[in-house]
């Protein structure tokens, strides 16, 4: 990484300047072609030799280079719609994080550089209009990372890995609410209800209407017997949420699969209205309306699923059920 940003880019960099010379080469397809995967979170290191990753890891990794020309880097966390994702049995609360980019002093006392920061993002601008953002800490940043390795071990049934991380994420920042929700997930698994439990109230302590830790926290009380408590739980979380994530994806998808393409359609459109970009919602209402003949929108829902894909597997399946989709449409 060093040697790209000192040999390889580094006239481009004295001509354009430190920050704008980084951007460029985060952004230009000619340059360090970065494509966002969400299939892992990735080290700094990692993301650059694999010139991809999520929106945490390209942030990392943008922070790593920034901070070897000398540029000061601030986090941010951008609020997004509720949106979700899935593997493995695990529901997955997805969130968006970027940064800014200063100018170094020695610069402002040469009066190279204005005083306005330079946003980093990895998202469309069109998608990131009107959203707020807030400062986040580094502490928070590597909490994050720690937790996503979390989820992604877990989902991998690796509950000793997972720990942990859950665990190191937890100690790097106490007050992410992310980590005892992923550990109380971990506890659960391995049949450890009472510190499961007392994960997603510690949880709930610091974010008394998180639906996660919410849901959570029911399941447990369940498998403990304390169906009473349970209740009271569930009450809760279906005044603060009248319908969980997926639920009426997994209707549709469920109606399709029994061959009902119509009541299908119903349930996915349904659900498109909570997220109208995720993958998998599209790549379903596709199947869809093929078995109600309509090759028109299966085919624009397919399109859909592949420019929304978050994972190279999943751009490469939804790209060759498009190639044979519109294969068969040629006369």
């Amino acid at each position: 990484m060093a040697h790209y940003i000192d040999e390889e880019i580094s006239r481009h960099i004295r001509r354009s300047g430190l920050r704008q010379g980084l951007i460029d080469a985060l952004y230009n397809r000619n340059m360090l072609q970065l494509d966002y995967d969400s299939a892992t979170t990735r080290t700094a290191s990692e993301a650059f030799a694999a010139r991809s990753g999520n929106c945490l890891s390209l942030v990392i990794m943008t922070a790593a280079l920034a901070r070897h020309l000398e540029l000061p880097v601030n986090f941010q966390s951008v609020e997004v719609e509720d949106s979700w994702s899935r593997g493995q049995a695990l529901l997955l609360a997805a969130g968006h994080v970027n940064l800014t980019l200063g100018q170094r002093a020695v610069d402002k006392i040469r009066g190279v550089y204005t005083d306005m920061q330079m946003v980093v993002d990895f998202l469309p601008p069109q998608d990131l209009r009107g959203r707020r953002v807030t400062p986040i800490s580094e502490a928070r940043v590597l909490a994050m990372y720690l937790n996503n390795r979390a989820a992604e071990t877990l989902a991998q049934g690796d509950l000793n890995q997972a720990y942990a991380w859950a665990r190191a994420a937890l100690i790097q920042d106490p007050s992410f609410t992310s980590a005892p929700i992923t550990l109380g997930v971990i506890y659960h698994r391995r049949g450890l209800l009472a510190p499961a439990e007392a994960a997603f109230r510690h949880a709930l302590r610091s974010e008394p209407h998180n639906t996660q830790a919410l849901a959570d926290l029911s399941s447990v009380l369940v498998s403990q017997g304390r169906t009473a408590e349970a209740t009271d739980v569930k009450q809760t979380l279906a005044k603060l949420e009248a319908y969980p994530p997926f639920h009426f994806f997994e209707l549709g998808k469920a109606a399709v699969q029994r061959g009902d393409h119509e009541a299908g359609r119903v349930w996915l459109q349904r659900e498109l209205s909570r997220d109208p970009d995720y993958h998998e919602v599209h790549f379903w209402l596709a199947v869809a309306y093929g078995g109600l003949g309509d090759a028109k929108a299966a085919r624009k829902h397919l399109t859909r699923a592949l420019a929304n894909s978050t994972t190279r597997g999943e751009h490469d399946l939804y790209a060759a059920k498009l190639d044979r989709l519109q294969a068969r449409a040629i006369p």
